[in-house]
């Protein structure tokens, strides 16, 4: 897997900017390494994880730096009144395995997580699908084209119609003759710029 990296934060509620802006920087000089888990509180219970939203401008803020770290949520069910009070974030899908809550330590609010730290990075799969050029027949497509009427299908309209038609019949040909398959990434949310090169200058 190469170097991984584990941090464990409390970060109290009353906590001034400035400390804040430090705990930013450790963080994202640790998500510069392949493998990084942060796990601790927060104390940051508006951030509404599901849909990236916080209602303080500190939790905004600690959410900036959440995403622009792409650090993720392994916990996305809130657990008291739809506040998420054990965060576990990492910037690899796929590094933990079998997440399980163990009830509270004692009189404490907060419940025990207990998670594995995998070996080997599962392949996560997106639910985005692509075209499979690899596996087409282009030989059905052109023929399938090359049937269509164009002098007919296209005679007297304006050029969007015009468009819109030549792109329907393109879809149709597409559709059976050029299969599609899963998108699979080590990092199924980071953005599609964000390539290797990208990640080392930053």
């Amino acid at each position: 897997m190469g170097d991984m990296t584990v941090r464990i934060c409390y970060r109290p509620p009353d906590q001034e900017d400035s400390v804040d802006e430090a705990l930013y920087r450790q963080i994202g000089t640790a998500s510069h390494s392949q493998a990084l888990v942060v796990m601790g509180d927060s104390n940051h219970p508006d951030i509404y994880w599901r849909d990236s939203m916080a209602w303080h401008k500190q939790s905004r803020r600690f959410l900036d730096c959440v995403e622009d770290n792409f650090l993720m949520p392994v916990i996305e069910k809130p657990r008291r009144r739809g506040a998420m009070l054990e965060l576990v974030l990492t910037n690899r899908e796929g590094l933990d395995g079998d997440v399980a809550l163990q009830g509270s330590l004692g009189c404490s609010d907060h419940e025990m997580v207990e998670f594995e730290i995998l070996r080997t990075v599962r392949r996560a799969c997106s639910k985005l699908t692509a075209l499979d050029f690899k596996r087409a027949d282009f030989g059905l497509f052109r023929n399938l084209l090359s049937k269509v009427p164009w002098d007919i299908a296209l005679e007297g309209r304006g050029a969007q119609d015009c468009w819109l038609i030549f792109k329907d019949h393109l879809q149709q040909a597409q559709e059976c003759c050029v299969p599609t398959r899963r998108k699979c990434s080590r990092r199924a949310r980071r953005p599609p710029w964000m390539d290797k090169e990208l990640l080392r200058k930053l």
